[in-house]
């Protein structure tokens, strides 16, 4: 069975890298009185310390429930403790937020996770944690990050290449295979602990069952768990086996009495320590590991096997190569068909990367709001400020699913419109699991019984970007392109909860009912004068420009998802229409506020802004310029002809509300003129306003750089923003990459950098204005260079200037690696890739967060070549033509 025909089956999907980095410091974990997460679970403690929600671990595996974990541990009898976690910064420890401090790279997976590889560089000195906590908390914001090859610790290669592969028999029979390379010139010793264990379902009060893991022989345990099908972990050679329970190792963490004798750290004591009365002399717990103490010579490399299986085997290893050679193969024909289109060797090295990454960041996410802030039977109450701390009025959501994390060590919780961007990535390899994952985020026990989706666990009431929609039908376009058949019943299902969020921002988020949407920060940190979820202090309004345009683009979103389905049931027509004109109020508001007309649009600097709406009713701008201004441009859509003959009562209700309603129509960019092949366009620019908008843009003194658009004009590098505001000073200066503001705390920063989801979609709105316009739509590119481009070929070059991030340049070097130049030469780093939060806006390095393959994963979609020369100028917003020809015969 090639993999292409196993992804549509949902049980090679049952086990995964769904795992998490990190489970402390997480709000699910946190049942303090005062919502420090952060410090309420710590990484020192953790060994010690049973989750209430799920588990983590390095390079772990478990099943779609996390009932069984498996895991690698690691000691190099230099260090203080077993490494079985990721080390890494809290948010308040590092000088730009929280930060993992380790090298892990995430090289293959499969869809359905039939073939998986990553690699860890362990080093074989003693780990530096203090001193990267230390030199970390001694540095300001505008300093660089302490990172672990700071410490030196690489500097004569002593650490071991430690690469980790899974192979699936079948979908509960998972072969393991662990390649350690010595890469030092000196012999070097390690302990190896491939682990086993069962997240602790039993302490809460709810279910006695306990599981219990045993030893059969020295080279094989047992699986005694009555939900779960694997019954055996075998290992190739006889090992010693070491048992224990996890359980909160109570006297070690709180000075009382343990509830067991053998507890979660009695593992990693014997390890440490010798001390054998931590591990049960019975050869029996629930949590296991095969104990391998090996001496490596100088460049030595081993090979360690293991096997999880619902089979009993008796030679368990005699077909193991064969089988891990043959889903190699399936792997390599797997992306070979989806790669055919890309010809550059380096392309495809980070493009098969970056969906590795993005496989691998799946994660099993368990929360119960309710019983979190209840508590459990078994348990003591929660403190009553929990009430009030954070997330109350969530008492409906109950999550337990696969979910893709934006990054399962920095962010292992979901972000919504992160979540959006991923899914389109996702789809050019697996269009199923892209559609379950936006579905799943308008289930009920996701959504507010009030339509509004949630954020992430830290307050699930934040306001991210409404992008679900444009994500939904993106995706159904591509699932519809590559299966030759539109999924209606994905598109009506979204389409009628979508309703439910849309009216949710209509009555929550435009306070005056003006069409004007407030929003909040939007996603968009530190890119304000201010904390724009701020109350300012004499009954001033923020009338933000990214809101109103969010919410524009919300609107032609689901008119054109409502077109698509009235071409099939008629009754959607009405729909379309009601959002046609909605999108006609909102652009004629962003233009006429008030009394005296105020526009959000400055007539003189010929840009969006914010504008500030005081007591008395009068406006002032926030003349700062950043991707808000920008933000307009996503408001486009483009229909042709054809379809509004198909839909006469559709084409009937529009022409009675242009005619009527003149003020509307006129400011709705060139909808009475056809375009190129009878097209029209709804757009809140115009093509002049487009054309200065890009004059901005693209000019390398403000918004371009050699790697995208930036978040913030560098002309506030030399001369930053200032504005007195109710006697308070603000400033903004152009910070290129680390945040210098601790507004949103953390590694928050959109004051300069490049973010790859805003880029995406000033990329797809240039494809989208290209398909109305034609090649003869013109604009300077770069501004002040007198060479002028079409828009499709001004945003195939942002195309390229996003890929150049990561691709070597004429020197061999990838601009992502930054200034680090062992990252850049050396054979055993420099193809290795990470996929950064955000990026350098003058050199391109990675900043932020390292294993965000999250929405930086979209750079598979930018390196992929779109699908046929039309979709290249409709980038989903029709259907190709093969695939439009196909439906017709089918539609009612």
């Amino acid at each position: 069975m090639s993999e292409q025909q196993r992804i549509s089956d949902i049980s090679w999907k049952k086990w995964g890298p769904y795992v998490s980095n990190r489970e402390w410091g997480l709000v699910r974990e946190d049942y303090s009185e005062n919502g420090d997460a952060w410090n309420y679970t710590s990484h020192d403690t953790a060994e010690a310390k049973t989750y209430r929600w799920g588990e983590e671990g390095i390079c772990g595996i478990c099943d779609d429930l996390q009932k069984l974990v498996f895991s690698v541990g690691f000691w190099n009898k230099k260090d203080k403790m077993v490494k079985e976690r990721f080390f890494g910064l809290t948010n308040g420890q590092g000088n730009h937020g929280e930060d993992v401090k380790e090298y892990f790279y995430y090289l293959d997976s499969t869809p359905t996770h039939s073939y998986m590889k990553m690699l860890y560089k362990y080093p074989q000195n003693a780990f530096p944690y203090e001193q990267l906590v230390k030199i970390n908390a001694e540095r300001g914001k505008e300093e660089a990050e302490y990172d672990l090859i700071d410490t030196g610790i690489f500097d004569h290669n002593e650490y071991f290449d430690i690469f980790i592969e899974y192979a699936k028999e079948s979908q509960h029979d998972i072969l393991v295979r662990i390649t350690i390379v010595n890469k030092s010139e000196n012999e070097a010793s390690l302990v190896i602990l491939p682990t086993v264990w069962f997240r602790n379902t039993w302490n809460w009060g709810y279910d006695d069952y306990k599981p219990q893991l045993s030893a059969e022989d020295a080279d094989h345990i047992k699986v005694g768990h009555q939900d779960i099908e694997i019954k055996n972990v075998y290992a190739k050679q006889s090992l010693k086996t070491l048992f224990c329970n996890n359980e909160t190792n109570n006297e070690r963490l709180y000075q009382s009495s343990n509830e067991s004798k053998y507890s979660k750290d009695g593992i990693n004591n014997f390890v440490m320590t010798g001390n054998s009365q931590s591990v049960n002399p019975q050869n029996a717990g629930t949590k296991a590991s095969f104990f391998i103490d090996e001496d490596f010579k100088a460049g030595e490399s081993k090979i360690f096997e293991f096997r999880l299986s619902d089979k009993d085997i008796r030679e368990p290893f005699k077909d193991f190569e064969i089988l891990f050679e043959q889903r190699q193969k399936e792997a390599d024909e797997f992306y070979a068909e989806i790669q055919k289109g890309i010809s550059l060797e380096d392309e495809r090295l980070v493009q098969r990367q970056a969906f590795a990454g993005m496989l691998w960041n799946k994660m099993f996410y368990h929360y119960n709001v309710e019983k979190w802030l209840k508590g459990d039977p078994s348990g003591m109450p929660p403190p009553k400020s929990r009430e009030t701390i954070r997330n109350f009025d969530w008492k409906h959501l109950n999550n337990e699913h696969i979910i893709s994390m934006p990054d399962k060590w920095e962010y292992p919780w979901y972000a919504t419109w992160d979540l959006a961007f991923h899914t389109i990535s996702f789809s050019l390899i697996d269009p199923d699991f892209a559609k379950h994952q936006l579905k799943l985020f308008l289930f009920e026990w996701y959504m507010h019984p009030n339509g509004q989706l949630p954020a992430y666990e830290w307050n699930l009431s934040d306001v991210n970007p409404p992008v679900h929609a444009w994500a939904v039908f993106r995706v159904f376009k591509i699932d519809e392109y590559l299966k030759d058949k539109p999924d209606l019943e994905f598109l009506e299902s979204a389409f009628q909860k979508l309703l439910m969020n849309f009216t949710w921002w209509v009555n929550k988020k435009d306070l005056n009912g003006n069409n004007i949407f407030e929003g909040g920060f939007l996603g968009l940190d530190n890119i304000g004068v201010f904390d724009r979820n701020s109350v300012l202090p004499n009954g001033e309004q923020l009338e933000q420009s990214d809101g109103t345009s969010w919410m524009a683009m919300f609107a032609l979103n689901m008119m054109r998802i409502a077109l698509e389905l009235a071409l099939y049931n008629k009754v959607y027509e009405e729909m379309a229409m009601k959002f046609f004109e909605h999108f006609l109020s909102i652009a004629h508001s962003l233009d006429n506020m008030g009394d005296e007309k105020f526009s959000l649009w400055d007539e003189q600097d010929e840009f969006f802004y914010d504008a500030i709406t005081s007591s008395d009713g009068t406006h002032m701008y926030l003349k700062l310029r950043t991707i808000v201004g920008l933000i307009p441009m996503f408001a486009v859509e483009v229909i042709d002809d054809e379809m509004i003959e198909n839909l006469p009562d559709f084409k009937k209700r529009m022409k009675w509300v242009l005619d009527n309603k003149p003020e509307l129509a006129s400011l709705v960019s060139r909808w009475e003129v056809k375009g190129q092949d009878s097209k029209h366009l709804l757009s809140l620019l115009r093509g002049h306003r487009l054309k200065r908008l890009l004059n901005r843009m693209l000019n390398p003194e403000e918004f371009l750089s050699d790697y995208g658009v930036r978040a913030l004009s560098k002309e506030y590098e030399s001369n930053p923003y200032t504005l007195t505001l109710n006697d308070t000073n603000y400033s903004v200066k152009y910070t290129p990459a680390e945040s210098d503001s601790g507004l949103f705390g953390g590694n928050s920063n959109w004051r300069g950098p490049v973010w790859f989801p805003i880029n995406f979609l000033i990329i797809d709105s240039l494809q989208r204005f290209f398909f109305y316009y034609s090649p003869d739509f013109l604009v300077e590119y770069p501004t002040g260079s007198g060479n002028y481009s079409n828009l499709d070929q001004i945003a195939d070059a942002l195309n390229k200037r996003l890929a150049k991030i990561f691709l070597k340049d004429e020197n061999g070097k990838r601009p992502v690696h930054g200034q680090y130049e062992r990252f850049q030469t050396d054979p055993d780093f420099k193809d290795y890739i990470l996929f950064y939060e955000y990026f350098h806006g003058d050199n391109g390095r990675g900043v932020g967060a390292s294993h965000q393959t999250g929405w930086t994963g979209l750079i598979a979609k930018i390196l992929q070549p779109r699908f046929s020369k039309k979709e290249m100028a409709e980038s989903e917003t029709e259907m190709p033509e093969d695939v439009g020809k196909n439906n017709k015969a089918t539609k009612k």
